[in-house]
Order: structure tokens, then sequence, then C-alpha cells
């Protein structure tokens, strides 16, 4: 019996169904409890067991390394994890992903299910047709876990086999006999398989086949499954190859971590195993290195074991891995863009809910600190350093007595315009194209709103620029003295915005800007009277009053919104609830984004 191309695409078709059984499986299970494996991937890191045990947990549960190293990269680029964290998390996923080999050993080998696969993939059909999308998902994964077992029988059925083809035991002989030469051979067979097929677990189930049709001995089957740990970390670091250096960092200590793994194992290859083999007859299977239908097993248990040894191995030398990564790929600023382009937000970002909002909080930060600020400070003729400095406002003010000439407009449409579109763009897909929960929807949209917010802090304060350059130009002594306790006033918010941005005592400058903006609310009334006092004594013209009149309810709302901006992307209380229609701090803007200024 010869075996030809048909027989080869009937083996190439019967993995493509095993695979893609894994994905529907992985990606239903995914969805199932996607979410709450990411907030379980957030918050459960904080020391290097925990995040052994949390890598393993939804690499059980997802019954994917490859989709949790891919989210761990994610969070990593988001910032959402440290490195060492992240560490933890891909040496848990390493043992999580074991299970796949004893799912397909147990079931697949030493029960038949081929009877049940087809019946099953019906049955999870007609959850399909349910109205409910846990429903759905879970009819995607029965369907997907048939498919997984129909693949695998077929892969069974079109291994060919070696009493039929004995031409195809002697070609693999010329490979299996060359000591420890084939060991290495056969690591880099699996290496190169699992890095063509983007699957360890593929990759696994073709060597389980293998031996269990008798092609390859046990020791060379272990040296392939060394080749699939290796070959899994390409998928993360082809995936970490456009992220920043963050995200490249997690994916080469994955690999890393790997390699080092492999190595030691092949300095101890021949003694572990006859372990692993002591071990599975001592379990009641036979000796793998004289059945070949014992070498399934073997082969789970030496994964399994190999895995728990690296992991229980290396987390004492978490902190040399990630310092060594750290030198190879150290810590560098992404490459300086104009402002207006986003620095955080990439269609990566959009993958899960976590880093969409990790990422959307990233730059509308970014965009308060960097753009919004040097407006807001340039059109009051003021310098970021003084406001930031340690003199005192009124000593702040008393020197910045220049007119900067600012254009709000233009430094508007060059460096926030694009960059707010693209937040608020951003937003809508996250809302739209993803699984968000209602506190994750309500999260978008404070940055959206804090987002408008700054947007209509920067049309007020074009107001302001504008009287005060002109009766800085005219020389009005009154109207510089009105307009200087306007700066003064501002000088002191954004230092407690600053204080209050860099977290210390939160509680403490939660509450002092809480006062400033109540007394600017306050002040409304209170400035009202005192214009009209500069008009009885004659001190101003009835023009100039209005200016006043204008500029100092833009300053008072300007005030109120920098606050509301700061509370919402650095506070930790919902101020939204505060915020109502009939509320003075809320608008809806009724105009298009262009017409602001």
């Amino acid at each position: 019996m010869e075996y030809g191309l048909s027989d080869i695409l009937q083996l190439i078709g019967a993995l493509g169904l095993f695979l893609f059984g894994m994905k529907v499986m992985s990606e239903a299970l995914t969805d199932l409890a996607g979410d709450r494996m990411r907030a379980i991937l957030q918050t459960m890191t904080s020391n290097r067991f925990m995040g052994i045990f949390t890598g393993f947990l939804i690499t059980s549960v997802i019954q994917s390394s490859s989709a949790t190293t891919l989210m761990v990269v994610s969070f990593s680029n988001a910032s959402l994890l440290t490195l060492t964290e992240a560490l933890g998390v891909i040496m848990g996923a390493n043992i999580g992903t074991t299970i796949t080999a004893w799912l397909i050993t147990l079931l697949g080998f030493k029960v038949s299910m081929s009877a049940l696969a087809l019946p099953l993939v019906g049955f999870g059909f007609l959850f399909t047709f349910s109205k409910r999308k846990q429903w759905q998902y879970w009819g995607g994964f029965i369907i997907g876990f048939g498919l997984l077992f129909v693949g695998l029988q077929f892969l069974k059925d079109a291994m060919p086999d070696i009493h039929q083809n004995p031409e195809i035991l002697a070609f693999l002989q010329r490979y299996t006999d060359l000591g420890f030469g084939s060991v290495l051979l056969f690591l880099l067979i699996g290496t190169l398989l699992t890095v063509i097929i983007q699957s360890s677990s593929a990759t696994m189930a073709l060597t389980l086949v293998m031996t269990a049709e008798g092609w390859i001995p046990f020791e060379l089957a272990a040296a392939m499954v060394l080749g699939e740990n290796i070959g899994t970390t390409i998928t993360a670091n082809i995936a970490a190859f456009v992220g920043n250096f963050r995200a490249r960092q997690t994916a080469f200590a994955h690999f890393i971590f790997n390699v080092i793994g492999v190595v030691w194992m092949l300095l101890l290859f021949y003694p572990f195993l006859d372990g692993i083999s002591w071990l599975s007859q001592e379990l009641g299977s036979a000796s793998p290195y004289l059945t070949a239908a014992a070498i399934p097993v073997a082969i789970s248990l030496f994964h399994t074991s190999f895995n728990i040894c690296n992991s229980l191995l290396l987390v004492w030398f978490i902190n040399p891995i990630a310092r060594l990564v750290s030198r190879v790929i150290p810590e560098k600023e992404a490459p300086e863009k104009a402002i207006e382009e986003p620095k955080f937000l990439n269609e990566k970002v959009l993958l899960f809910p976590q880093t969409a909002i990790a990422s959307l909080e990233q730059e509308s930060r970014y965009l308060f600190e960097h753009a919004v600020f040097e407006i807001v400070a340039h059109a009051l003729n003021l310098h970021r350093t003084d406001i930031l400095s340690d003199l005192k406002a009124k000593h702040v003010i008393r020197m910045s007595k220049e007119n900067l000439q600012t254009d709000v407009r233009a430094l508007y449409l060059l460096k926030v315009k694009r960059i707010y579109s693209q937040i608020i763009s951003y937003a809508i897909h996250a809302q739209s194209d993803l699984d968000l929960s209602e506190k994750q929807h309500r999260r978008i949209m404070q940055i959206k709103f804090a987002n408008r917010k700054m947007v209509e802090i920067i049309r007020d304060v074009s107001e302001l620029n504008r009287n005060i350059s002109l009766y800085k130009e005219e020389g009005h002594p009154v109207m510089q003295a009105e307009y200087d306790k306007f700066r003064k006033k501002m000088v002191k918010v954004l230092r407690a915005i600053q204080v209050y941005r860099a977290g210390a005592n939160k509680e403490v400058t939660s509450e002092v800007l809480l006062k400033l903006s109540e007394e600017a609310k306050a002040n409304i009334h209170q400035g009202n009277l005192h214009i009209d006092k500069l008009i009885r004594n004659n001190k101003v013209s009835p023009e100039m009053a209005s200016s006043l009149l204008n500029d100092h309810d833009h300053l008072n709302e300007m005030i109120q919104k920098l606050i509301i901006v700061a509370e919402l992307l650095y506070g930790e209380k919902d101020v939204m609830e505060s915020i109502t229609p009939s509320s003075s701090n809320y608008q809806t803007p009724v105009f298009e984004e262009d017409q602001l200024l």
C-alpha cells in the first residue's frame, strides 16, 4: 500500500478539523468566562505564586496557552501588568496547557469518542438557536469539543499504518538511532511544527498519534514536546512585535523561560524519562519504552511534570530573568510623535475591554497633562514651569507680564483636535465591538465626558485669552489687575490638580478640589457684585464690565470643568452621579466639535 498525495491531504484536513474544533471550543470558553478571566488576570497577580495560579486557571478554563499569553502581552502593552507579574502568569499558562494533552490522551485514546462526537456536534448546534448569548456560547463549546474529537479520529485514521507502509519506518529509522543527535533533531522538528501550525495543542495531538501508531519512540516524542514548548513562544513574540517595549519584554521573557527549561531538561533528559517511565508504571500503565500504546500517557505525564518542575525551579529566579530581559530589551520611550498622533491607541488595544479602557485613560491623561495644560497656561500668559514651581501664586503672576501671543485655535487644531477625535472613535468602537460590563461601559462614558469637557475648557480659555491680550496692549491698570486675579486663581487650581494627579494625600487634595469647585460656583454671584461696584465708581466702562462679567463666568466654569476632568481621569469616586442635566456643571453640547473654537 502506497501513501500518496490524497492521503497527505487527508492528514492535513484532519489536522485542520482538529485545529478548528480547538479554536471553536477555545473561543466559546473565552466568551463564556473571558471577562471574568481577564478581571482575575488584572487583580490576582500580586505575587509570583498567585500569578502562576492565575495563568494555570485561565489556560485550564479557556484551553489555549496562546490565548492566555496574547492576553498577557496585551495587558503588558497597556501597562496593566509588570514584567515580573506577566512572567508568573506565563509560568502558570505553561502548566495549564498540559490539560489539553490529558484531554486527548484520556478521552481520545482511552475512551472511544468517535461514536459520541457527531451527536455532540448536533446537540451543541441546537443551543445556537437560543436567543440567550450564554446558551449560544455553550453550544459553541459543545460543537468545538465534538469537532476536536472528530478531527482526532480522522487524524488517527489518516496516519499511515507502519505495518502496511514499512518504508515509512525505514525512512524514520535513519533519524531515530543517532543517539542524542536524534533528540536534538526531533526537538527542532517539534519547534518548527508548532511555529508552522501555530498551536502547541495541535502539535501535541500529532505527536501523541504518531507515538500511538508506533512511528517514534518515547524519548523522541518527549524531545518533540520540548520543541513545542519553544515553538509556542513564537506566537506571542510575533504579536508583541508591533507593541511597545513592555509587550516585547513579556514575549521575550516567555521565550527565555521556556528555553532555560528545555536546556536543563536536556541535561537531565534520560534520568528524567526513566523517572516518568517508573511513575507511569506505578500508576498502572505499561512501560513506554516497551509498549507503544503506553506512550501517550507517559508523554502527557512528562509534559505536565516538566512544566511543573520548570515553574517551581524558575519561580525563584523571576527577578533575575526580568533583569536579563530588561537588559536585552531596555525600557525606552516611544518614538516622539507629533502630539496630535495617538501614543497609546492602536488596533491591538481593542482586543479586550481592560486594555481598551487602560489605553483610553492613558491617552486622555496625556492629552490633559500636556496639550490642555499647556494651552490653558499659555492662553493666560503663564509658563508651565512657573505654575509648577514653588513660587507663591502672586509672585508667579508678578513675573508673568509678557504677552505670549497665544493662538488658542491654532494650538487646538495642532495639538488637540486629532487626538480628541481618535479617543472618541476608539471609545465608540470599544462600546460597540466589545462585550462590556455595565461598570466598563460607564467608565468609557466617563472618559468620553472628560474629553468633551477638555475641549470646552479650550473654548472657554480662548475667550479669556482674547481680552487678556487686549487689555494688556491698552495698558488699562484696573482691567489688568482684575485679569491678574483670574490668572492667580487659575494658578492655584492647576497646582491643586497637579498635586491630586500625583496621587499624594488623595483624600486631602480631593477636599481641596471640592472646596475650589464650590468657591467657583459661589463666586459667580459675588463676582457680579464686585463688577457692579467697579462700574458705579467709574473705574471701568460698561463695555469693559461686560467683558469682565463674561470672562468671570468663563473662568469659574473652566475651574469646575478642570476639576471634573481631574476627578474623572485620576479619581476613584464616581463623580458622574453628581452631574445631572439640571446641574450647572453639565452641558450637553449641541454644536459640532469644529465649531467650538
